[in-house]
């Protein structure tokens, strides 16, 4: 089973940006379809986006699409979530999944306005 750990999250004002990373240990990440899913404050999941093994597909919610893209590097076992245009309710814990079912365990992502 893979392992999946998050990074960059942190705090950032409205209308700014950050990159989240997600590292996947194992030989089987680049088989795998990946998503971002977050949880904000007192919610449940929400899925935000998803990428085909190759990286030739992706996918958005309609409430981050034209603002974050997905993408990966299957040469390093990462994948990416580059978020623009942040706006105060995307504040959330953001998790990288495979589709295997295995996900990490968070990265905060707070916007300020």
């Amino acid at each position: 089973e893979v392992q999946l750990v998050e990074s960059g999250g942190g705090l950032v004002h409205s209308g700014g940006s950050l990159r989240l990373s997600c590292a996947a240990s194992g030989c089987t990440f680049r088989y795998t379809s990946m998503n971002w899913l977050r949880q904000a404050p007192g919610k449940g999941f929400e899925w935000v986006s998803g990428i085909s093994p190759s990286g030739g597909t992706t996918s958005y919610a309609r409430f981050v699409k034209c603002r974050f893209t997905i993408s990966r590097d299957n040469a390093k076992n990462t994948l990416y979530l580059q978020m623009n245009r942040l706006k105060t309710e995307d504040t959330a814990v953001y998790y990288c999944s495979a589709n295997s079912g295995s996900r990490g365990q968070g990265t905060q992502v707070t916007v300020s306005s």
